[in-house]
């Protein structure tokens, strides 16, 4: 059972532990990193339960990390993120070090800005914010939609409000888009995010659909969607109910869309196999695996664009490549026309809430565009925290 956290924000005239921020050093395992700081390893892995034990697997490179050291240097403290709700909190009582899983207390704030472009949305904002999230957030918002690369103009006018997550403090995990506007040949184009997740347009047209365009970046396409394939190794003509992406050995493969993990093993001619079910009676397949990623397991719930494996070539495979499948009510449709495919209009009361919506955020938008609002860079968390009495406090 979880228990309750004492909060406290204290000088370090009031206490004199120091805290440690770090980042999660990529190729580091859980037990990797117990051994490199002298933690008992025993008592903080092999005696736990398997789900503790499977949340340790969950760590990823990158993530920021806090640790509160005494004087003589003794590790009092850790917390270790695993995603945007979930902590490790290890702690020492009584001269014993113990292990908890804890809710990450974070606080959101609404933020705006607007610039002029100069270069491109991505160069100029990552330029203005120093955020390449937001540049991300912003360029993949409008990608089905807009071309940059064709109707955008110097000096065209780009707005963004969004919901920016703080711990410590500092700003964590991915900034979540509440509305966007870009001006393109003297028309601005908007895009609005609606109670249910998806982002729209100002005819309410959905702009995204909740499925990406290719599940392994940069990968080539080396064989289509089509009833009618011969196969190279059973040496017929054979239905490929799917997409392949050949990459090298080892490229991380992406889930498509936000789901849960209803298959992960080996499945015959697929080899290494996951399929995760989606929204609205769909689900991907994700075949030939080399490996699964650490903490993959059925019942899973992954994010759109979490990484769930590598590419690999198990199964009936000719060669390193990822056979990717999507398919409705267990009924195989073409992953290249899925934009097509999960778009839809809202209607009546669906869509009257939404314009509602879509008038306090055209209200909200063309204010900062009208006060030109700058993305002012912040030289100080707005809060210190610090540990106190063997409790996390944020």
């Amino acid at each position: 059972m979880i228990r309750f956290l004492l909060l406290f924000l204290l000088t370090t005239s009031l206490f004199s532990a120091s805290v440690e921020n770090f980042r999660w050093i990529n190729g580091d395992s859980y037990l990797v990193f117990l051994e490199k700081k002298h933690l008992p390893i025993k008592s903080l892995y092999y005696n736990l339960d398997k789900d503790d034990q499977r949340l340790t697997e969950e760590m990823r490179a990158g993530i920021h990390c806090s640790l509160l050291k005494d004087d003589n240097e003794n590790i009092l403290q850790l917390l270790l993120p695993l995603n945007d709700e979930l902590q490790i909190h290890i702690y020492k009582e009584n001269d014993k070090y113990k292990f908890e899983a804890i809710p990450i207390v974070s606080s959101s704030k609404t933020e705006a800005f607007t610039l002029k472009i100069s270069h491109s949305p991505y160069y100029d904002i990552i330029k203005a914010t120093g955020s390449k999230k937001l540049a991300e957030i912003f360029v993949s918002s409008f990608k089905y939609s807009l071309n940059f690369k064709v109707d955008l103009r110097k000096g065209d006018t780009l707005a963004m409000i969004y919901d920016q997550k703080y711990r410590l403090g500092k700003p964590f995990s991915m900034p979540t888009l509440k509305v966007a506007m870009i001006e393109m040949r003297k028309k601005k184009h908007f895009i609005y995010l609606n109670d249910d997740g998806r982002f729209y347009d100002e005819k309410a047209h959905e702009v995204e659909g909740f499925l990406l365009a290719r599940p392994v970046r940069g990968a080539r396409i080396s064989s289509r969607f089509t009833k009618r394939r011969y196969h190279p190794v059973l040496k017929k003509w054979k239905a490929h109910l799917g997409v392949d992406y050949a990459a090298r050995r080892g490229t991380p493969i992406v889930a498509a869309g936000s789901g849960k993990v209803v298959y992960c093993s080996r499945m015959g001619s697929y080899g290494k196999l996951v399929k995760i079910r989606h929204a609205d009676g769909y689900e991907t397949r994700y075949a030939h695996m080399k490996s699964f990623r650490r903490g993959m397991y059925r019942g899973k719930r992954v994010k759109k664009g979490q990484t769930i494996g590598y590419v690999g070539s198990t199964g009936r495979s000719t060669g390193p490549h990822l056979h990717f499948e999507l398919r409705k009510h267990g009924r195989a449709i073409n992953p290249l026309r899925v934009v097509q495919v999960t778009t839809k209009k809202l209607k009546g009361k669906q869509k009257k809430a939404f314009l509602k919506l879509k008038k306090n955020d055209d209200e909200s938008i063309n204010l900062h565009i009208k006060n030109e609002t700058k993305f002012i860079k912040k030289s100080k968390p707005d809060t210190v925290c610090y540990f106190y009495n063997g409790k996390a406090c944020e």
